[in-house]
């Protein structure tokens, strides 16, 4: 039950009786009751908030046992690996809604609003619209898009921007007497992306299949406008 788990759980105990399932055993929170794997399972909708690494290993375990009518729903940061996962693994009779909330616990509360990117992966419940509806009545703008169009967009986006902000760390810049406003807004990309866990950073990175383009693209740009302030008239 990690920061985003927290989040979800938040969001719908208002609405409904959520159960959660955690290896580590937690006591109830923001609403949420705790039970063991094998009544998770249960559930007719399973939102799954794992690490990206341990996401195939998960749903490999549990496809077997998940009975008619389950909609299995995950907020993974990458689509095209998870979705990829879900439908070769999971059985026909489970239906798959894939999502990335674009917020947490570091940005939820910020003036401009939440967006959710989800896809109707595998229709079999009717489920997608309901939930797309639910998010939507939550102030939540719910953006349809493919699976790779996301990644694509993902690596230009949220890719470069954990990428910038470790650089940035790993270089040794930090507050300064004399910080302007645009360097206190560049600390905040530090501060921001270096809070999340180095998993998360290099699960973004490396299950992404965009992501090496984007970091070739940008080594390229650094070389070019380094050679052109180094250029002598």
């Amino acid at each position: 039950f990690g920061r985003f788990g927290r989040i979800l759980g938040q969001i719908l105990s208002d609405d409904f009786e959520v159960n959660a399932f955690d290896p580590e055993p937690q006591k109830e929170q923001f609403g949420v009751k705790f039970v063991d794997k094998d009544d998770i399972i249960k559930e007719k909708v399973l939102f799954i908030s794992i690490p990206i690494r341990d996401f195939k290993n998960l749903i490999l375990d549990i496809a077997p046992r998940l009975g008619k009518g389950t909609t299995v729903i995950d907020v993974c940061s990458v689509k095209v690996y998870p979705v990829t996962v879900m439908t070769e693994a999971l059985p026909d009779h489970v239906g798959i809604i894939a999502t990335h909330p674009l917020f947490g616990p570091d940005s939820i509360s910020k003036p401009d609003g939440m967006t959710m990117m989800m896809n109707s992966t595998r229709e079999v419940h009717g489920k997608f619209s309901f939930w797309k509806q639910y998010f939507e009545s939550k102030a939540i703008k719910v953006v349809e898009m493919t699976p790779e169009e996301h990644d694509r967009l993902a690596a230009k986006t949220q890719g470069i921007t954990h990428f910038i902000g470790r650089v940035l760390k790993d270089a040794g810049v930090g507050v300064t007497q004399i910080d302007t406003l645009g360097f206190k807004e560049l600390l905040a990309v530090i501060d921001q992306t270096c809070y999340d866990s180095w998993d998360l950073f290099t699960d973004l990175q490396n299950y992404n299949p965009y992501t090496t383009s984007m970091i070739e693209t940008l080594e390229s740009a650094v070389k070019n406008v380094r050679s052109k302030i180094l250029r002598r008239d």
